[in-house]
């Protein structure tokens, strides 16, 4: 490990790509501490301490959302946009052809850049007005004129994100929008050890050392289902041109566990979060069923045991949804079939599509119950030891993990990449 760290010192340019990257993170952590003004912070962090739907936001956002600052909404009005071009892809032929072209695809980033203002508006707006109306004295002396500057401000902290974001992708050191979220996530760490420390108790010691063994078993289940897949053989065919043989060879089909990556935890906290949210909006509403419905939503997804059930059914039919837009086994059968290529004791063409299918959804199952059991685990571990300040974020080691490994591996690419120059 330490020779790659020397050689990786020696290349220049990956050495400056690196060195830039690490400046653009703090860049945005220097950001996130600069708090919008008129914002009472003590009553807006015991908000989000207590509030699980905020603490995934908060997450999401990079780390910024609790202290209120000019980045606050962080990445994620571009995940939305990204989510829906995605989706607006599986319904739009257009939109499906222009994202096998590189120029299609380019149109299509230019379209979620511009698409990610309006909703960064939008969702600043909904996440103020939210805010306001929690009744903790969050924002009390602000008028029409100062919310209206805040607004632009925030969407303006979203979109130099979204910029430093792309910059930090340009460098092949990670996804950019990944390690926002990452840099975030790290940062809050010494503030959470130091409250541990602090409130430290003699009698807590075996549920610390707990906390400590399941945190390595969750990181090593991590990357065991983040790396995991299911290899399917692949024999094609020998090919007999004039004097020459071409083919014959053998290699595999690699199918992942989890396609799907950290997105269907995204999907799923976009759903849970959005009926609680609008139900503040008419819990003083004039009509009193509606005013009711609104308490019943809000009452219903405050209670952890129907929260975390429904959350976990989203996370795994989610995960089973998005991956049916991202794995497309009969273009991949099509593709074989052209190129000579076929699954030994399966029939080329359609027969190929629909056993590529169901071996998908046989790992798949086990993918998605994992992170259906990652994005509940806070509330399992806060059932058992009854501990908030201590319950382990599962979707937050999975980010962290996540981001490491890509980040490692495209380092590692561009460290051998640099080795076959020299040969």
């Amino acid at each position: 490990m330490f020779d790659k760290i020397v050689k990786i010192w020696k290349i220049r340019d990956l050495r400056n790509n690196i060195l830039f990257v690490l400046l653009m993170l703090a860049i945005f952590r220097l950001f996130a501490h600069i708090p919008v003004p008129g914002v009472n912070l003590a009553a807006l962090r015991d908000i989000f301490s207590s509030n699980q739907f905020l603490g995934l936001l908060n997450v999401f956002s990079g780390g910024s959302m609790d202290n209120f600052s000019i980045v606050m909404m962080g990445i994620a009005p571009y995940i939305t946009s990204s989510i829906i071009f995605q989706l607006l892809g599986m319904i739009v032929p257009k939109l499906e052809e222009m994202q096998k072209e590189e120029s299609g695809r380019q149109t299509i980033n230019t379209w979620t850049r511009l698409a990610t203002v309006p909703l960064a508006f939008i969702q600043a707006y909904g996440m103020i007005t939210l805010l306001r109306s929690s009744g903790v004295g969050v924002m009390d002396n602000v008028g029409f004129l100062d919310l209206f500057i805040i607004i632009i401000t925030v969407t303006a902290g979203t979109v130099f994100l979204m910029w430093i974001g792309e910059l930090i992708s340009e460098k092949k050191i990670g996804n950019g929008i990944s390690l926002l979220i990452f840099a975030g996530i790290i940062a809050s760490l010494p503030t959470a050890v130091q409250r541990v420390v602090f409130s430290f108790d003699q009698s807590q010691l075996f549920v610390l050392l707990g906390f400590v063994f399941i945190a390595l078993v969750t990181v090593v289940g991590i990357v065991i289902i983040n790396e995991g897949q299911r290899n399917i053989p692949v024999q094609y065919a020998r090919q007999i041109r004039g004097s020459r043989a071409f083919g014959g060879t053998s290699t595999h089909l690699p199918l992942r566990v989890n396609t799907a990556g950290v997105i269907p935890i995204i999907f799923a906290i976009s759903v849970i979060v959005f009926p609680s949210m609008i139900a503040q909006f008419f819990v003083s509403s004039k009509f009193a069923i509606l005013a009711n419905i609104s308490r019943w939503t809000i009452s219903f997804l405050e209670n952890q045991f129907f929260y975390g059930l429904v959350y976990f059914l989203l996370v795994v039919g989610f995960t089973y949804f998005y991956t049916e837009i991202v794995f497309k086994p009969d273009q991949i059968a099509e593709d074989l079939q052209k190129q000579g290529g076929f699954i030994p004791g399966i029939r080329p063409g359609r027969h190929t599509g629909e056993y590529l299918q169901g071996i998908s959804r046989r790992i798949l199952l086990t993918g998605s119950l994992f992170l259906g059991l990652i994005a509940i685990l806070p509330l399992v571990m806060k059932y058992f030891t009854g501990m908030q300040s201590l319950a382990i974020g599962g979707t937050s080691m999975l980010i962290v993990v996540s981001v490491v490994i890509e980040t490692v591996k495209q380092i590692e690419a561009q460290i051998s990449m640099r080795d076959y120059d020299g040969v």
